[in-house]
């Protein structure tokens, strides 16, 4: 366990006072992320409220390592007594079983969806040396210049890398996709000109664009963000591309059903509670509320619509 492992437990425990020593039950969120990110953050919030409902003890613990997957090959071999939880993203869920020929993990045997609690936007970005300030105006400048058209993500196989290569297709560019190790050293190389363009999560860049460092010129929803309700989305500014990303809980098969749809149950209640929402809003989140069978369809559907596009990408690990 980690400082940030006990001082989680130490304040929950405070939190909720004797109820979680009277269950005597531990549970463990795994992340596949680091502290501090918006998995964890998710994750920190969601344990927090959940051992205040439960009367139980949660441990938020970062498994980080290989794109979230050591998380995953973690939480699939727990045994049907513990008590774990994965919370996941489509990078781990989605993209991975279908780019890597040895996961370790089947995300649809060996887990079971529990429960969908966030979901976030893209955003493509620029540096402040780029002459743009519109999409419309970054689709004909890279077609002037396609020896620029080089696209930073967070990472390489990570759905900002296949936005991306959406974004170009739709804009009628070939893009060279360059993959960073995160957000940090993407942001820093674009502020510093290394890289143009970037593609990443909305939050992650949203101070940087409001501090004048760079400019995010739309995002990738449905409908503008309610963090950036001035940015337009890529739809308004005339690509016709949706894309959104999510965090969602997830159990081991080995679980009980019984025990699965007990945490389903209660994240559910947890997600209701208007100071949860408050806490997602201030860490520039948007929450969900979402039963186990819609967490399961929302996944079906999800899958649906990235596989073809991931395959399509050709992307090879």
């Amino acid at each position: 366990m980690d400082r940030r492992q006990i001082m989680l437990a130490g304040l929950l425990a405070a939190g909720t006072g004797a109820a979680g020593a009277q269950d005597g039950t531990t549970l463990r969120i795994v992340s596949g992320y680091a502290p501090g990110g918006a998995t964890d953050k998710v994750a920190r919030i969601v344990g927090e409220k959940l051992q205040a409902r439960l009367g139980i003890t949660v441990l938020v613990e970062n498994r980080t390592g290989a794109g979230g997957r050591l998380a995953a090959q973690q939480v699939k071999a727990a045994p049907p007594g513990q008590h774990v939880l994965m919370i996941a993203n489509p990078a781990v869920m989605v993209v991975a079983p279908l780019v890597f020929k040895d996961n370790g993990y089947d995300a649809e045997r060996d887990f079971v969806p529990v429960s969908h609690v966030n979901n976030y936007d893209f955003a493509v970005s620029v540096a402040g040396a780029v002459p743009v300030r519109e999409l419309s105006h970054l689709v004909a400048w890279l077609r002037a210049n396609p020896d620029k058209a080089n696209f930073g993500v967070p990472a390489t196989g990570s759905l900002p890398h296949f936005v991306a290569l959406m974004l170009a297709e739709k804009a009628g560019v070939k893009a060279q996709v360059i993959g960073y190790r995160g957000s940090a050293p993407l942001i820093t190389d674009l502020i510093g000109g290394q890289v143009p363009v970037s593609v990443d999560t909305l939050d992650t860049v949203l101070p940087q664009h409001e501090g004048g460092k760079l400019r995010i010129l739309a995002s990738s929803g449905a409908a503008r963000a309610p963090i950036s309700p001035k940015i337009p989305t890529f739809q308004e500014s005339g690509l016709p591309l949706v894309a959104t990303g999510w965090n969602a809980f997830f159990a081991p098969a080995s679980m009980p059903a019984a025990t699965v749809q007990r945490y389903a149950a209660a994240i559910t209640e947890v997600m209701k509670d208007p100071d949860t929402q408050r806490k997602f809003a201030a860490a520039q989140m948007t929450a969900v509320i979402s039963t186990q069978a819609q967490t399961a369809a929302m996944l079906q559907a999800y899958r649906a619509q990235w596989a073809p596009v991931v395959q399509k990408s050709g992307y090879q690990p």
